[in-house]
């Protein structure tokens, strides 16, 4: 146990000091959803979109649905960076070690957690100045959803790049299955808003009930069906999509 412990941080500490030398990398992981939050979220002022009806109620709205997007399209490109190791022989040579393929898999996604948290950080700040007010304990759940689908999100995107040889082959997938996640999960806006026929075609959606919990979390419901559904979804997922990427990282081993 101290060997794996002791491996996933070696794996952790040598991708974090490749993102610490990359600032911009932390940087402008960031600008979209700010953009989102800067131009789109003052559409939302005044709107009908929350029961309640407070100040900065459509920001509860908006934030979280940003927060997961952040993750979403963050941690689904992070196998780019496997690819790029391939095409390099550093995968080749780090088979050859005797560090647990799970360590390998773990200190990568455990360092594309941390990096998204941190963006997440500075989001939800600059969203408090724009006007957004929730309980820190809504948005420290929120912080531990984006870490969750991170893990999840990055560990499948990792095992999509060990099977695949070029990055044209990986950014169409990759592609295909972001967009249309982030309209059907209702990021932007409540699917309860939409057509029902979307609303219910929505729910097949795994990112839907995250993205509901997340807003619950923010209103305060800690005890919500939302909450409890958005829970056991993501652990289920992140569970699944290690598990996945673990078999395939021992199969590129072998």
């Amino acid at each position: 146990m101290s060997a794996f412990l002791s491996d996933t941080a070696l794996i952790f500490g040598r991708y974090a000091r490749q993102t610490l030398r990359s600032r911009l990398q932390m940087l402008f992981g960031i600008v979209m959803p700010l953009l989102y939050l800067v131009f789109f979220g003052p559409l939302l002022t005044g709107l009908p979109m929350s029961p309640s009806g407070s100040p900065g109620s459509s920001w509860r709205i908006l934030v979280p649905g940003l927060l997961l997007q952040l993750a979403l399209f963050g941690a689904a490109f992070c196998g780019f960076g496997i690819i790029v190791e391939k095409q390099y022989g550093v995968v080749e040579r780090m088979r050859v070690t005797p560090v647990s393929r799970l360590a390998m898999l773990l200190g990568r996604v455990l360092r594309d957690a941390a990096l998204f948290v941190f963006q997440a950080v500075l989001l939800v700040l600059a969203a408090l100045v724009m006007g957004l007010r929730a309980p820190l304990a809504g948005i420290l759940i929120g912080f531990g959803f984006v870490a969750v689908l991170t893990v999840a999100l990055a560990s499948l995107s990792y095992a999509l790049a060990l099977k695949v040889n070029s990055p044209q082959e990986f950014g169409p997938v990759i592609n295909a299955v972001t967009l249309p996640s982030m309209l059907l999960s209702g990021l932007m806006l409540p699917m309860t808003l939409g057509p029902q026929w979307l609303d219910v075609v929505s729910h097949f959606v795994p990112f839907r009930y995250l993205v509901d919990a997340v807003r619950a979390a923010f209103t305060g419901s800690y005890a919500s069906t939302a909450m409890l559904y958005g829970v056991l979804v993501a652990l289920a997922f992140s569970a699944l999509s290690m598990a996945l990427c673990t078999r395939a990282f021992r199969r590129s081993a072998a």
